[in-house]
C-alpha cells in the first residue's frame, strides 16, 4: 500500500466539514490521481488492461456485453470522475460520499438488486508498530463488479493470479462471486496481520524480562490500543457477512450461500483471536508491573543488607570514636572506667579483625536465609 498519514486518518470521520448537503461529492486533497484497471472474462475469454481515461474504458465494457468484468478504479483525485460514476453505474450520491469520505464503517446496502458493499484492506506497520487500514468499496451489477480505492497498491494481487490463470471456477461463477471472493481474500490478509501483531507482542514479552521500561509499557498499551481498533473494525465485517447471508437468493444465490458462510466463520474467528489477544496485553502490563517491583524489591534487598552491615560496624566505630581521656591531665589520675584498649599496642588491628568478622558473620547469615539466591 502506499504511504499514508495514517494516524491522522483514524480522525478523518471527525475532520468533516458541517453543513453540506446530502451527497456532497469532496475529492480529499492529498487523494492520488485515478489509475483505471479493467479484467474482462468468461469461460473462454480473458482480457486484462491498464487504461489511460475513464472513457475508454468504459468503451471497452459496452464492446464486451456478455463478458463479466472487473472495473477496478485506484485513487479519488477527479471530482468529474465520480460524478460520471454516480450516473454511469447509476450509484446513489450519498453512496458514492462515503467512498469519498474514505473512513466508513464496514457494511453492506441493498439497492434495487445491486450491492454496495465497504471493507477495509489492513496491513502491520513493522516500523511504526501500527495498524494502516484503507477503505475499499465495492459495486455490484449484473455483469460487473466495480472496485474504489484511495491507494494504487491492495492485497487482492491473489484473486488476479487466479482469474489470470483460469484455475478454479471463478471464470464460470456469475458476478456475485467476485464479489464473494474480493471480501473473501481481504479477510485472509486479517489473519497474518494478527500473526505479526502476536510476534511483535512475544518481542514485547522478551523485553520486558530482560529490560523493562516505561517506553516498553508504552508501546504495550499503543498496542492494545491498535487491537481495539482492530476489533471495531473485524465487528462491523462479521455483522456484513452476516446480513449477506439474509439476502433474497436472487441477489445471493442458495449455490453460493456456502462460500458467503465461510466467510462469516472466518471473522468469528478473527474477532475470537482478537479478544485473546487483547487480554494478551493486559497480561503483559501485569507482568511489567510484576517485573518491576521484583527489581524494585531486589534494589531494596541490596540496600537492606549494606545497611545491616554497616551498621555494627558504625556502632563499634562510634563507641572508640569516643575521645575521652583515659586520666586527669592536671592530676594524673587515672579514670576507673575509662577505654582502656585504646592504649594497648594492637588496638587497631584487633578491632579491624573484630569488624571483618562481624561483616563476615553477617554474610554467612544472609546467605544461610537464601537471601542471595534471587539476584
Amino acid at each position: 500500500m502506499a504511504k499514508r498519514k495514517t494516524r491522522r486518518s483514524r480522525n478523518k470521520i471527525l475532520d468533516r466539514k458541517a453543513g453540506n448537503r446530502p451527497g456532497h461529492l469532496a475529492v480529499p486533497a492529498e487523494a492520488f490521481t485515478p489509475r483505471f484497471f479493467l479484467i474482462s472474462f468468461h469461460d473462454q475469454f480473458f482480457e486484462e488492461k491498464e487504461y489511460a481515461t475513464y472513457e475508454q474504458l468504459k468503451q471497452r465494457v459496452h464492446e464486451l456485453p456478455d463478458a463479466r468484468h472487473w472495473i477496478d478504479i485506484r485513487g479519488y483525485n477527479s471530482q468529474g470522475l465520480f460524478e460520471k460514476l454516480v450516473a454511469d453505474f447509476k450509484i446513489h450520491p450519498l453512496q458514492m460520499e462515503d467512498v469519498l469520505n474514505d473512513y466508513q464503517r464496514p457494511k453492506v446496502e441493498q439497492d434495487q438488486g445491486r450491492l454496495f458493499i465497504i471493507t477495509r484492506m489492513l496491513r502491520w506497520s513493522a516500523e511504526q508498530h501500527i495498524l494502516e487500514d484503507v477503505q475499499l468499496s465495492v459495486f455490484t451489477g449484473s455483469n460487473y463488479v466495480l472496485t474504489l480505492q484511495s491507494d494504487y497498491d491492495d492485497c487482492l494481487n491473489p484473486l488476479r493470479d487466479r482469474i489470470r490463470s483460469g484455475l478454479g471456477v471463478i471464470r464460470q461463477r456469475p458476478s456475485i462471486y467476485i464479489t464473494y471472493a474480493i471480501l473473501d481474500v481481504v479477510l485472509d490478509f486479517y489473519f497474518p496481520v494478527i500473526g505479526k501483531i502476536s510476534s511483535y507482542m512475544e518481542e514485547l514479552e522478551q523485553t520486558i524480562l530482560e529490560q523493562p521500561s516505561k517506553q516498553t509499557l508504552g508501546q504495550v498499551l499503543s498496542l492494545k490500543n491498535e487491537l481495539i481498533r482492530l476489533r471495531r473494525i473485524v465487528w462491523p465485517e462479521r455483522d456484513k457477512m452476516n446480513e449477506l447471508l439474509r439476502m433474497d437468493e436472487h441477489i445471493i444465490p442458495a449455490s453460493l450461500q456456502i462460500y458467503f458462510r465461510d466467510a462469516y466463520d472466518h471473522t468469528i474467528q478473527l474477532i475470537d483471536l482478537i479478544d485473546s489477544h487483547k487480554e494478551m496485553t493486559s497480561s503483559l502490563v501485569e507482568l511489567y508491573m510484576s517485573t518491576v517491583s521484583n527489581r524494585m524489591n531486589n534494589i531494596m534487598k541490596v540496600l537492606t543488607i549494606i545497611s545491616s552491615i554497616f551498621i555494627p560496624l558504625s556502632f563499634v566505630a562510634g563507641v572508640y570514636g569516643m575521645n575521652f581521656s583515659r586520666e586527669d591531665p592536671e592530676t594524673g589520675e587515672v579514670f576507673r572506667y575509662s577505654m582502656p584498649e585504646l592504649y594497648q599496642p594492637f588496638s587497631y588491628p584487633i578491632l579491624l579483625f573484630i569488624m571483618t568478622v562481624l561483616v563476615v558473620l553477617q554474610l554467612y547469615f544472609f546467605y544461610r536465609k537464601g537471601w542471595f539466591k534471587s539476584f
